[in-house]
């Protein structure tokens, strides 16, 4: 078995676009500036192998990035961080609910119990010589038996 890559990301992708906040919703880290309203990009980030294997397979714990972009020129100031704060509520609530995201992991790892816990933390981006608002969520999967182990 391989790692099913394409059909997790369209997986993250689609749980971002279908709660309709986002404008776009890229599935890589945007080399250009995000447009005006709510952007978001889905890349990911990192993966390794986890002390969960099966008999026969390596387990992995795949992180993806899901970062919200607003610029912070947007009208009115106060309303930017809630809009962010509203969007990454509803992503997290997506995730939790569809633990498995579909049957292609085992599951999201809320808690962090192989490392960093599904979080966000906010911060500002510099892109093209704009200035955005950023939320950027740490998505980490745990999917099974991967790669055969030799015996």
């Amino acid at each position: 078995m391989s790692l099913p890559i394409t059909d997790i990301t369209d997986r993250v992708v689609s749980h971002a676009m279908s709660l309709g906040l986002f404008e776009t919703v890229n599935e890589a880290e945007p080399k250009n500036a995000p447009g005006n309203g709510l952007t978001c990009a889905v890349w990911a980030e990192r993966i390794g192998f986890i002390r969960s294997s099966g008999l026969a397979s390596g387990s992995a714990r795949l992180v993806f990035t899901v970062r919200i972009y607003s610029s912070i020129n947007s009208s009115p100031d106060e309303a930017i961080d809630p809009a962010m704060l509203n969007a990454v509520d509803q992503l997290f609530g997506a995730y939790s609910g569809d633990f498995t995201l579909g049957g292609l992991v085992r599951h999201v790892d809320l808690l962090g119990a192989h490392g960093v816990p599904l979080e966000a933390v906010a911060g500002y981006l510099l892109v093209e010589g704009g200035e955005y608002r950023v939320m950027t969520i740490v998505l980490p999967l745990i999917v099974n038996d991967l790669w055969e182990e030799a015996s």
